[in-house]
């Protein structure tokens, strides 16, 4: 059994800290078996006071890394002034050094910092809460750090933006292992979306629509019914009653992106789970995700995820039909 396991220090976060445990421990083989064995320590065994107003009490201590398959380090507040290896306390530093070679190593929101400062991601991309990434940019020159995603897969090393982003990359690595069937159950189970891109940006300023104002979430209901089909901006404005202007306008401040971002973004969304759940060919997955032809989905695949249909495919596809 694949064994995660969370490291906790003084200050961590709550919300932070649970991610792990909630989303690896709901994970199931198709005959209910636990995917994931999810065990938290400390440096010293010793309970850590929160960020919270109580403290929590754990079973291990930093030994339990040496035989971690995927370590997490989930944030602290204070790892934000973690800027250098010399600030890195020994205790923290000392845990880092037991983590076996080959082990995976992921970190949420502020965990960055504590990476960065190990020498963990030299040369590497990595992301961090979109409001400290100026100061980590600036202390970690080395790392090639991207503020605007959710989180970062750099194959043994992942790192991911603050709260929410932490669900949405463990969600990713659980589809990783074992597709997106067992992905999508867990997310069932915690009731999260099965599904968000690390490359989506992490924070979008814009204001909070007037309750009067008309929303545009029916007619984005009505277009994800009808991805197969094809969808013009005229289309979706006059579906919901509104200029092409004004609809645009809507639809960015409740969105994020344009309708032609968001309707790409759902096509491959439904391409990929076409991909991992069904033996269509790949020229009928492009039309029935409204891509029309396999170029086009094989372009918008590889802008979104780097990889062709096909190799895609071979990717998830013996783990996803397996469950059948």
């Amino acid at each position: 059994m694949h064994r995660v396991v969370v490291l906790a220090v003084d200050g961590i976060i709550p919300f932070e800290l649970s991610v792990p445990s909630r989303i690896f421990g709901v994970a199931q083989g198709a005959g209910g078996e636990p995917l994931y064995e999810v065990v938290t320590c400390t440096p010293d065994g010793r309970p850590v006071a929160t960020a919270a107003d109580y403290s929590v009490l754990v079973e291990h201590d930093a030994s339990a890394l040496e035989s971690a398959d995927t370590v997490v380090l989930p944030a602290a507040g204070w790892y934000s002034e973690v800027t250098t290896k010399d600030a890195l306390p020994a205790p923290l530093a000392g845990a880092l050094a037991r983590i076996r070679p080959g082990a995976r190593i992921v970190s949420i929101c502020l965990g960055t910092f504590v990476l960065a400062a190990a020498g963990l991601l030299d040369g590497r991309p990595a992301t961090t809460h979109w409001r400290d990434a100026r100061r980590f940019a600036a202390a970690f020159p080395k790392v090639r750090v991207d503020a605007d995603v959710l989180f970062v897969d750099d194959g043994d090393v992942l790192t991911s933006a603050g709260a929410s982003a932490g669900v949405d990359l463990c969600l990713h690595l659980v589809r990783r292992d074992h597709g997106s069937r067992v992905a999508n159950q867990v997310a069932r189970m915690c009731v999260v979306p099965p599904w968000r891109d690390g490359g989506q940006a992490q924070y979008i300023e814009h204001p909070v629509p007037e309750p009067s104002s008309v929303g545009t979430a029916p007619t984005r209901a009505w277009a994800m019914e009808r991805l197969g089909t094809p969808l013009q901006l005229d289309d979706l404005a006059s579906h919901a009653g509104m200029s092409r202007r004004t609809f645009t306008r809507h639809f960015r401040q409740e969105v994020g992106m344009s309708p032609g971002q968001w309707l790409i973004q759902q096509r491959v969304a439904l391409a990929r789970q076409l991909l991992e759940t069904s033996d269509l060919p790949v020229d009928r997955i492009a039309d029935r995700a409204g891509f029309g032809t396999p170029a086009s989905l094989r372009q918008h695949l590889q802008a979104a995820v780097g990889v062709s249909p096909h190799a895609y495919r071979r990717t998830f596809a013996t783990t996803t039909h397996s469950g059948k």
